[in-house]
């Protein structure tokens, strides 16, 4: 028998290589990480709470919002985001990204190799990166990721030990409260694992007695937040804000904005049919619920992902698990991740050259302008303020609420009523544009009152007469 897993292990070593290191190191080096304005006042947010050591409550960028109440309830995985930065600049970012991803991968492989086989499991993993790659962005939803992938295992473990999870498990509700607004998935998951138990249980007096405590222990945890109630609060009322339809993540999900998440469901529903996995009926009414959020909301679509990840590859189980890894194993692969992490954070990183990253055009703007009130391509919002340019908006939609952002939208539509409002309240002194807001550019084109001073394929920049 030792000898047989002393054969096999070299054979599921090079699946296991590919899976947790090669395929998400890759993935995090590339330049597309870093493909959305939100990364810069992400960056910037945890950069001001390092300097000033204490998390701001009120707006401290932008002009439009300056001094009002902001609940920054992602604040750790921004301190995470700017102490990568300030340690080795976007290269640190991008370790910081590839780290998530590996942690990621290899949980969700750990897991699915101890059901099939492990080349199964690294398909797996290339199904649930295709749609998680649109997604992928230096962002505190992508730092979550393990998280989710970690706090479902927990909760597959504590059933297959017919128990409930340590109490301990309940701490990671507190990092997670902090770190992204996804935690109430976190407790939907573990609500679900939870009934499962109590149906299936023996001794459903108990398991309802243990289950029930562990639910009180991490609703305390979500509680244990640096912003308080509304830290709790804040991100489910985001989700009744009317503006949110404007904005690509929070709308439905669309074949033409994310045709690969579709094909991978196809690709799901034609395996379950063919090969019948059982599963029990509570982790089914699970993923179709996972699965109507991510129909509703393209932003739920990796949540549904990763746990199809690690709830199918059971159902599927094909009797040929991967040997468990050896001891050695685990710290070999521990080392070459840390050394990757280490080689990432040293290596240089190309930005792309688009509105989201306009570095270049940033820096045409004149020098006489950079403190006067501007009017902002709303993804260049971000990269303004890590500029220290206070922006008219960013992607902070949440704290500037629906008047603010539908009122924006309108003025990006060419309305001239609108912008004639926005320019006398605030004074507006310049203007810096994507090229794709063809209507308003043409406004200012045509107006007496705007002069055009610079213009590339990133953006143009207007100066008022």
């Amino acid at each position: 028998m030792d000898a047989e897993a002393t054969v096999e292990r070299p054979k599921s070593l090079l699946p296991l290589l590919i899976g947790v290191i090669l395929i998400p190191v890759l993935l995090g080096s590339s330049g597309t990480i870093f493909n959305d304005g939100d990364v810069s006042w992400h960056i910037a947010t945890g950069q001001w709470i390092l300097d000033h050591r204490v998390i701001p409550y009120t707006d401290p960028f932008s002009f439009t919002w300056a001094g009002k109440p902001w609940v920054p309830f992602e604040w750790f995985s921004e301190v995470l985001l700017a102490g990568s930065y300030r340690l080795a600049g976007y290269s640190g970012v991008a370790a910081l990204v590839a780290a998530a991803l590996m942690a990621l991968h290899a949980i969700v492989y750990l897991n699915a190799s101890r059901f099939v086989r492990p080349w199964v499991a690294v398909v797996a993993l290339v199904a649930m990166d295709v749609v998680l790659i649109p997604m992928m962005l230096a962002r505190p939803h992508l730092l979550a990721w393990p998280l989710i992938a970690l706090w479902t295992s927990l909760m597959l473990r504590a059933r297959e030990q017919n128990r409930a999870p340590p109490l301990l498990a309940a701490l990671l509700m507190v990092v997670w409260t902090n770190l992204h607004g996804s935690f109430a998935l976190g407790l939907l998951i573990a609500g679900a694992f939870g009934l499962e138990a109590v149906l299936t249980s023996a001794d459903r007096s108990r398991a309802l007695r243990e289950w029930l405590v562990f639910a009180i222990a991490c609703v305390v945890a979500v509680f244990v937040n640096a912003n308080g109630i509304a830290g709790v609060i804040h991100p489910l009322l985001v989700a009744k804000l009317s503006h949110l339809p404007l904005i690509d993540e929070w709308k439905p999900s669309n074949p033409k904005i994310t045709p690969f998440f579709f094909v991978v469901l196809v690709g799901i529903a034609l395996l379950i049919w063919r090969k019948r996995p059982k599963l029990h009926p509570v982790r089914w009414i699970l993923l179709a619920v996972l699965l109507g959020l991510a129909f509703f909301q393209t932003r739920h679509q990796p949540v549904f992902i990763i746990l199809a990840a690690l709830l199918l590859p059971e159902g599927f189980a094909s009797g040929e698990p991967a040997p468990r890894p050896t001891r050695s194993v685990v710290w070999l692969t521990a080392g070459a991740i840390a050394v990757l992490v280490a080689v990432r954070a040293v290596l240089p990183v190309t930005l792309p050259d688009n509105e989201k990253n306009p570095w270049k055009l940033i820096a045409a703007v004149p020098p006489e302008l950079r403190n006067q009130p501007v009017l902002n391509g709303y993804s260049m919002g971000g990269p303004l303020i890590l500029s220290g340019i206070r922006p008219y908006i960013d992607g902070r939609s949440d704290m500037y609420g629906d008047e603010v952002v539908v009122g924006y939208k309108q003025i990006t539509e060419g309305d001239a009523q609108a912008l004639a409002a926005v320019v006398d309240r605030w004074n507006i002194r310049w203007a810096i544009l994507p090229p794709r807001y063809t209507k308003l550019i043409a406004l200012l084109d045509h107006s007496p009152q705007w002069r055009r001073v610079h213009a590339d394929k990133v953006g143009l920049i207007y100066v008022r007469n």
